[in-house]
């Protein structure tokens, strides 16, 4: 089977390079290596369709400047691919994210992640100032939401610090499925897993809610995540610049939230409240 490459010009990177993966993923592209100055995305040759390409709705915008070549080339290994490009990590000296095929490191906590086509880890500022917040808290016997889960290794570092119980949820079936090999990967029992989005969850509670996942859709589910949290419970939210601060603060004090804490990294920021 024949593919067709995509080579993606990104300007600004972030947070452009994240929508388009998405999006490229929905109109049925496989497989994605990220680079310093964009994306290249993989498409079996018989299933792209030119229209869906046309639907991409972020290459219509004006905030990016996106740029794409095409090239025809013969079955790629996508292990190959993404080995070139994943390189293990420690966040604190305490938590390492690696796959598979890395050494074990020397941390209490050793997660290993098969990234696949979903996002999350570690790498991203994100995800890596998620973790940290999860480093410094006492999540003993605490409920605990995963909320746009990506590869679940915020779930899994949930419960590697003692969370007792936790959900995982992501509206993207490739999330989802590579969440529940995620778990199982990392010997973790506490972790049901959800595909879906904010309409799960209905008549669910919890001691801490993580979500990492876009201003846009912070904003929009705020009010189902307070109404889903315990009163004294935690709400850390990411995958938003420090430009942002502001309209999330005020979406959050608007149902009562008092705003706790504060990390930033690499122009991205994780707010606790």
């Amino acid at each position: 089977m024949n593919y067709l490459e995509f080579k993606f010009l990104i300007e600004p990177l972030q947070p452009a390079s994240e929508i388009l993966i998405a999006e490229l993923g929905m109109a049925g592209f496989e497989s994605f290596v990220e680079n310093e100055d964009g994306i290249t995305a993989y498409i079996p040759k018989e299933e792209y369709d030119a229209e869906s390409m046309a639907g991409i709705h972020i290459l219509q915008s004006n905030e990016f400047d996106i740029s794409f070549t095409q090239t025809e080339i013969e079955q790629v290994n996508w292990n190959i691919e993404w080995e070139k490009n994943f390189h293990p990590i420690v966040v604190n000296d305490q938590c390492g994210v690696r796959a598979p095929f890395h050494p074990k490191p020397d941390v209490k906590y050793d997660i290993v992640i098969e990234p696949k086509m979903s996002f999350g880890t570690g790498h991203h500022a994100t995800t890596h100032m998620m973790i940290e917040f999860l480093l410094e808290q006492d999540l003993q016997g605490k409920k605990v939401l995963d909320m746009g889960c990506g590869t679940g290794v915020l779930a899994i570092v949930a419960e590697k610090r003692g969370a007792s119980q936790l959900d995982a949820i992501d509206i993207d079936n490739w999330c989802y499925q590579n969440t529940l090999e995620n778990v199982e990967r990392n010997d973790c029992h506490k972790i049901e897993t959800f595909e879906g989005g904010a309409e799960l969850l209905q008549g669910r509670h919890y001691d801490v809610i993580i979500a990492n996942i876009n201003r846009n859709i912070l904003l929009e589910d705020m009010e189902t995540y307070n109404n889903s949290l315990n009163e004294g419970g935690e709400l850390y939210l990411s995958g938003f610049y420090s430009k942002d601060i502001p309209v999330i603060k005020k979406e959050c004090e608007k149902y009562g939230m008092e705003y706790n804490d504060y990390k930033e990294r690499e122009d991205w920021v994780a707010l606790k409240f």
